[in-house]
């Protein structure tokens, strides 16, 4: 299935820590699939080597022992009304972290022919 964003979308970011977990999963596969399962336009999580949150503590690739509960971002671009519709489930799932959204203008979406 070939989907077409419009130019004008949205971002949908969301940052939590690499062991937050919902139940005994991580909670950024629980979101990639969630989002994958509702046919958003797709999603990527990046790990960051450095960063702080709420708490104030830092977490960082640099110290072994902090290194455990490094950063996540987890972008998702779609329509807006395709995120809005995700955005009670997702409040659901986040305990702790911050979410953000932004309007974005999509210059490519594709993928090579098969």
């Amino acid at each position: 299935m070939d989907m077409e964003l419009p130019s004008e979308a949205e971002l949908l970011r969301i940052f939590i820590g690499e062991t937050t977990k919902l139940g005994q999963r991580p909670l950024y596969e629980i979101i990639v699939e969630e989002a994958r399962k509702r046919g958003l336009a797709g999603a990527t999580v990046t790990r960051g080597i450095m960063g702080f949150g709420k708490n104030s503590l830092i977490h960082t690739a640099k110290i072994l022992r902090l290194s455990e509960d490094l950063p996540l971002v987890i972008e998702i671009v779609d329509r807006p009304d395709r995120i809005a519709a995700f955005l009670p489930d997702l409040d659901a799932m986040i305990g702790e972290g911050l979410v953000t959204l932004e309007k974005v203008r999509v210059i490519a979406y594709r993928n090579k022919a098969k």
